[in-house]
């Protein structure tokens, strides 16, 4: 819903006085957020149909993508914020798309899995087969963090770059043995193919993979008090989805969202550890090293990039992850 449409009816009735301060309203830019698929995300859907923005005193216009193209516009300046993991964010970032992350939504803690054909029932059993993951991607991530696991490495498989939106159809042309990719991906392939089924998924590694609000460092300068209020509407969407009287609804919403159907939708729940705002300063302002702060984590996410020459050396994390602003809307 653009600014217009909202604004439009009132314009035609409003005594003259009152349309100064309409003008106002409408002179002030909504903050753009591009969003997509995954769970934690779409639940930005129940503030939007909700008027919980409005109601916070904010306006902010949500531009539904497909993951990549979401980024993609971010790129292109033509949102404020973007939704994508804290590896992603830096991916994005050296490529000249400067972020910095204000808002942890959630881990994955399952939704991201290595799903493999029927007769296959472990990593072990995938050495010198084909898999099809998006490289450079965080499922490629979640792949090598199995295969480590596994006592494997990258070259004792042959990886094959897939987009992530394509692996379903991958997987049911039976020409490689495995795939990796995120809900609904993930899902979509365990349906099109009868008798497969996830090998390693996000839940044997929490922390992997933190889900981000991330903004550009002008529209954080610019708009700093408008996203403390933007993230405080996170936490009215966690208790929406937490409540056994309204969780039915808001999953309907996201459901409707992500074109899926709502009882299908509702197993993806539990594959996405949505995370208070109180649960996910912690993670935000923690700074030690592993995979339960989000620094830890994207240290790891950075490594990884490195190491695939996603980009040639290290970032500066510190430029990327701002926890002021959730650490004001908590008062923590």
């Amino acid at each position: 819903m653009n600014s217009t449409s909202r604004f439009l009816p009132r314009r035609l009735v409003v005594a003259t006085a009152v349309f100064g301060l309409l003008f106002t309203t409408l002179s002030a830019a909504p903050l753009k957020v591009a969003y997509s698929d995954w769970p934690g995300w779409t639940a930005f859907a129940i503030a939007e149909q909700k008027g919980w923005f409005a109601e916070a005193g904010i306006e902010v216009e949500m531009l539904w993508f497909e993951y990549v193209p979401s980024m993609d516009a971010f790129a292109a300046g033509q949102v404020d914020a973007v939704m994508m993991t804290n590896g992603d964010a830096l991916v994005t970032g050296s490529t000249g798309a400067a972020n910095v992350m204000i808002l942890v939504t959630d881990y994955s803690n399952g939704n991201d899995m290595v799903v493999a054909q029927p007769g296959i029932s472990s990593l072990k059993d995938l050495k010198g087969k084909k898999i099809g993951v998006e490289i450079g991607f965080v499922d490629h991530l979640l792949l090598l963090n199995g295969l480590k696991k596994a006592g494997m490495s990258e070259s004792d498989v042959e990886l094959v770059n897939t987009p992530t939106d394509q692996t379903p159809q991958v997987l049911a042309s039976g020409q490689i043995s495995a795939i990796a990719a995120w809900q609904p991906n993930s899902g979509a392939a365990l349906k099109a193919v009868a008798g497969s089924k996830p090998i390693y998924t996000s839940a044997d590694e929490p922390g992997l993979i933190y889900d981000m609000v991330a903004v550009s460092p002008q529209s954080l300068a610019s708009s700093r008090a408008d996203w403390v209020k933007f993230i405080k509407v996170w936490d009215k969407i966690v208790a929406y989805l937490a409540d056994p009287k309204t969780r039915s609804d808001g999953i309907a919403i996201m459901a409707a969202r992500a074109g899926v159907d709502p009882a299908e939708y509702a197993a993806f729940m539990s594959g996405t550890q949505l995370v208070s705002l109180k649960e996910g300063t912690k993670f935000m302002a923690s700074k030690s090293d592993g995979f339960d702060s989000v620094m830890g984590s994207t240290k790891i996410a950075d490594e990884f990039n490195v190491a695939n020459e996603v980009y040639a050396e290290s970032l500066d994390l510190g430029s990327y992850i701002d926890a002021s602003l959730m650490l004001e809307a908590t008062g923590m």
